[in-house]
């Protein structure tokens, strides 16, 4: 059987999504999770491996396994065995031509901003914090240049091992609640620091640095020096993966926001 599940975390606990032998991964967590319920080794894949302190609210794993388990036995099972900082949210049959990254349409990420001139102590590792003002409508005005089909080599970290960098963002907006700012970007997919890469861009243009036109010049650089620093990775969530209808998946999602 081949099963589909919704994985939460919190990425301050790992470094990184993918397993490594020195240091704690969410996949290594989760893979000894569900074998301990499957009573042999489980490999999992992911929709999308996030970095070291970036946090997850709706990565889609799949698995297969022989073993015969009831849903709630795999899902209150593999809860029991995780640690604190991961749970599974749901877990359910899908067919065997569904596969969690290759048949994803598309992917959501959140990064918030506390924008206020003290930092916080209670959101630590939850939220980035900004010292100085922000714009956030100009860096809404920016951030539309960044829509459709484009090369994002100007926001792809040097480590990225992508074979090319056109990707396709079908959404992003800027807002803000209170001392909050809400990045929020779907795309069909993301290269190596790419959110964390277009908030560093956006602070510039949201402190008055430099305006909202810079953006499509410096995507036309193909450029990564000439853009943004990269954000710090604790604002930022992984939210919602899309798929299509027929793997029956649940499609709602919770956007994380803070007030304090």
């Amino acid at each position: 059987m081949k099963y589909a599940a919704c994985i939460e975390y919190d990425g301050s606990a790992y470094f990184g999504w993918q397993y490594q032998d020195h240091a704690p991964s969410v996949q290594g967590d989760v893979e000894s999770a569900i074998s301990k319920v499957a009573n042999h080794p489980v490999k999992v894949t992911c929709a999308g491996r996030t970095d070291t302190g970036v946090h997850g609210i709706g990565q889609i794993i799949h698995f297969e396994s022989d073993a015969k388990r009831a849903i709630d036995s795999w899902h209150f099972g593999t809860n029991s065995n995780l640690s604190s900082s991961a749970v599974m949210r749901w877990i359910k049959p899908v067919d065997d031509s569904f596969h969690a990254r290759f048949s994803a349409g598309a992917r959501r990420y959140r990064y918030i901003v506390l924008n206020r001139g003290t930092r916080t102590a209670i959101l630590n590792k939850r939220v980035s914090w900004h010292r100085r003002a922000l714009n956030h409508e100009s860096m809404h005005l920016a951030s539309q240049y960044l829509l459709g089909e484009q090369d994002f080599t100007s926001l792809r970290a040097a480590g990225c091992q992508a074979k090319h960098a056109v990707r396709t963002i079908h959404d992003i907006s800027v807002s803000r609640e209170g001392d909050f700012i809400y990045l929020d970007v779907k795309a069909n997919a993301f290269l190596y620091h790419m959110v964390r890469n277009i908030a560093g861009t956006l602070f510039a243009v949201g402190e008055g640095k430099q305006p909202a036109e810079w953006v499509p010049e410096l995507m036309q650089k193909k450029n990564r020096d000439q853009a943004g620093a990269t954000a710090p990775p604790g604002g930022l969530y992984f939210v919602h993966v899309d798929y299509p209808e027929q793997f029956e998946l649940p499609a709602e999602y919770t956007l994380p926001r803070f007030t304090i």
